[in-house]
């Protein structure tokens, strides 16, 4: 029987690459993103009777609501959530940081993913679902510029663990996926679309790619139902964890 995923950021990076790979394996998806016309190439590309696209803005909870609400029958029995929309904005140092950027991830890569959680949980649990939430590893390994971003990821960790916690009993599945360095829009749109900062950073460094997370999301998801994955860490080979920082007088 085919199962349904509801998958966040699907119109682009790794949430399109998870509509792709999940839809090839024979489940059904409900993608939602800003972008309508991305949406509506998915499912023109993929079927609509395989995804259905659900065009709001995460952090807009009254128009999550609306396009839940609306979701056709075939569609409104959700097995799996995918929490995959969240953004890095700036590289500043702390001190330095714009405010309203540090609201906006907060907002979009922690509030977001927990008022969407908490309204699918129920038939989560009726349904002996599922949860997969897009870490980061920047949640275990500081780096300068890194602050509220890391800090976002670093709560989406620890509440992936709660909330297994919390679940314990319901048959739900609960893991944070937590990549390293994956070529995407990511970048490009931390940067405010700087092409030169993209390709110093992934230039030659042989990356992961948003199919490498896809296919670990489904991997994870297809597991049998009395298997969890709490945490699961990703990094390219070229990846590895960097040295301590030390100031000395000059």
């Amino acid at each position: 029987m085919s199962r349904t995923a509801l998958i966040t950021g699907a119109t682009a990076g790794i949430g399109e690459a998870c509509v792709r790979n999940m839809v090839a394996h024979g489940w059904r998806c409900i993608a939602t993103g800003r972008r309508a016309e991305r949406l509506t190439a998915l499912v023109a590309e993929l079927g609509a009777d395989k995804v259905h696209a659900a065009c709001f803005d995460v952090t807009d909870e009254a128009a999550r609501d609306a396009a839940l609400a609306d979701l056709p029958a075939s569609f409104a029995g959700i097995d799996l959530l995918v929490n995959n929309a969240g953004l890095a904005l700036g590289t500043a140092p702390a001190q330095g940081s714009d405010l309203d950027q540090w609201k906006t991830m907060i907002d979009t890569n922690v509030t977001a993913l927990v008022s969407l959680t908490h309204k699918l949980l129920p038939a989560l649990i009726e349904r002996n679902g599922a949860v997969i939430n897009l870490s980061s590893v920047a949640a275990n390994y500081p780096y300068p510029g890194g602050n509220v971003y890391g800090g976002t990821k670093a709560f989406v960790r620890q509440f992936t663990l709660g909330l297994r916690s919390d679940l314990h009993g319901t048959g739900v599945r609960v893991t944070s996926i937590e990549p390293g360095m994956v070529e995407t829009e990511f970048t490009m749109v931390r940067t405010g679309g700087n092409a030169e900062a993209h390709q110093k950073l992934y230039g030659g460094a042989d990356p992961m790619t948003a199919d490498d997370i896809a296919e670990t999301v489904r991997w994870v998801a297809q597991l049998p139902p009395h298997l969890n994955i709490n945490t699961l860490e990703l990094m390219p080979v070229s990846q590895s964890y960097a040295g301590f920082q030390i100031a000395r007088e000059s």
